[in-house]
């Protein structure tokens, strides 16, 4: 073929896709606003609450161990500083195997029966762990829920990502994740009454905190099994006309980046993905703080010489107004269909937190307690976009799958890293070692959110800036997922 022919192919090719994208735009116009939102409410109906409720189950099951501490975990298994704190990062070790299996087997076997399977398991263990006589056994047992847990969170991150549109992701993310803030409210308000069971049926607070915090896990299993759906062109409570509409509002969202089947070259597209590994960075820089915050937070407030059961109670208001923070820094994200700044704001307000909790070391008690609540807002708040940001600019099915697991799974190293922060040794010291190290990692991570998102609206320009023929050769290929031109990012 000549040259001139060549270009005429290329320019049809060319026209028909715009076509293509100017009908899918035609159509999405059409679409009744009410008829949407009576879908959007009946998905958010039967998939949010259950999903938040279930994360809230696996975030105080995995951070209990913080208030067992204080209810005299340590000293009645005879538990080490160095063990305590191995205990902790252990559980992110088998966390992070098993992400990426995780998240495969849930696409092939299916979110009901997958995530059925995997809440059994670690609520079984989590209710064993009161069993449990030395460090070595508390160890053995961190890992094995780590393994079990890991296939809740990025499987509900991604199960989103496959209900909603990319506008709709981050408040659902927010609505969704903030039950780790109602977590630890929730958490330390409940080993605040458990603890005072100390010596019913001859066991310890500590051991009833592991059995009740476990138990709901287990018994949420007939709930997850018959009532969350799987994919919207199967869910059992959409009749077929709403099954088609579910389906047809995310493709034309999606634009050219439509592919539903598992691939292989999605799979590897994955790790040659820049924007792959700069999430992953970005995740483990805010993650480390995140969880270790959540695993030391009765240990911080303990510091400001509450005695243990008002430790409990007063490890609540700090959370709870970090929930409602995290709740409205989702929804303007979806508001303003943005990402980046609601992003590192809050990212940045963490690190001022932590500056703050130095800063205020010896200083009246309702100032670091002050300081305290402004690191958790900002700790938490930034978590919606974050998680959404890396959901609604990865195409394709597989590669947002993967890449999904991906992300989180080396972001969830950083919990490992977490249980290593604060140190026993600190605790006389108001912890300063810790709060600089987090400080730090959070202002870095700050910054690189923002180079980001000048990267992709430095792209998104140059896609729009493209010619016919640039745009046309650019599209030739199968399976380009994000990478086609089409494809608009989120900033």
């Amino acid at each position: 073929m000549d040259e001139k022919s060549q270009t005429i192919t290329n320019m049809a090719e060319y026209i028909s896709e715009k076509q293509e994208i100017e009908k899918a735009s035609d159509y999405s116009t059409e679409l009744d606003p009410a008829v949407i939102g009576r879908l959007r409410r009946k998905i958010d109906f039967h998939l949010i609450p259950l999903i938040s409720v279930l994360y809230l189950c696996s975030f105080l099951d995995r951070v209990n161990i913080g208030n067992a501490k204080v209810a005299g975990l340590s000293t009645d298994i005879e538990l080490t500083s160095t063990q305590y704190n191995w205990a902790l990062s252990i559980f992110f070790i088998g966390y992070v195997i098993f992400e990426i299996p995780s998240n495969i087997l849930l696409k092939k076997v299916g979110p009901s029966k997958w995530i059925t399977i995997v809440m059994i398991a670690w609520g079984t263990i989590m209710m064993a762990m009161a069993a449990v006589k030395d460090g070595a056994g508390l160890l053995a047992a961190r890992f094995f829920l780590g393994l079990t847990e890991s296939g809740l969170f990025p499987g509900s991150v991604y199960l989103i990502s496959l209900w909603y549109t990319r506008s709709e992701q981050a408040f659902r993310n927010g609505l969704f994740f903030s039950t780790a803030t109602m977590a630890g409210a929730f958490g330390g308000v409940l080993a605040y009454g458990i603890a005072q069971m100390e010596g019913v049926s001859g066991l310890h607070g500590w051991q009833w905190i592991f059995i009740l915090e476990g138990l709901p896990t287990v018994l949420l299993t007939i709930l997850v099994y018959f009532f969350l759906p799987d994919f919207p062109g199967s869910a059992r409570f959409l009749n077929a006309e709403e099954k088609d509409l579910a389906v047809r509002r995310l493709i034309l969202d999606a634009g050219p980046a439509t592919e539903t089947t598992f691939s292989w070259k999605q799979f590897r597209a994955v790790f040659v993905d820049w924007k792959v590994y700069l999430h992953m960075i970005t995740y483990i820089l805010n993650a480390t703080p995140l969880y270790s915050l959540s695993l030391f937070f009765p240990s911080i407030v303990q510091g400001f010489n509450f005695n243990t059961l008002t430790t409990q109670a007063m490890t609540a208001p700090a959370y709870i107004i970090a929930c409602v923070f995290t709740i409205l820094t989702a929804f303007s994200s979806d508001r303003f269909r943005e990402r980046g700044y609601h992003y590192a704001m809050p990212t940045f307000l963490g690190c001022l937190g932590y500056i703050l909790l130095i800063v205020t070391k010896h200083s009246h008690v309702v100032n670091r307690y002050v300081s305290l609540t402004v690191t958790a807002i900002g700790v938490f708040a930034s978590v919606p976009a974050m998680l959404s940001w890396f959901t609604t600019n990865i195409g394709g099915h597989t590669k947002r799958g993967v890449a999904t697991a991906a992300i989180i799974s080396f972001g969830n190293i950083g919990g490992a890293i977490g249980g290593q922060i604060y140190r026993a040794s600190d605790a006389a010291d108001g912890y300063v070692r810790g709060h600089a190290i987090c400080a730090c990692m959070m202002g870095i991570s700050g910054v690189l959110i923002l180079a980001m998102k000048f990267l992709l609206a430095r792209e998104n320009k140059r896609r729009a800036n493209l010619t016919p023929e640039e745009f046309a050769k650019e599209a030739e290929g199968e399976e380009l997922c994000d990478l086609h031109p089409g494809f608009v990012y989120f900033t």
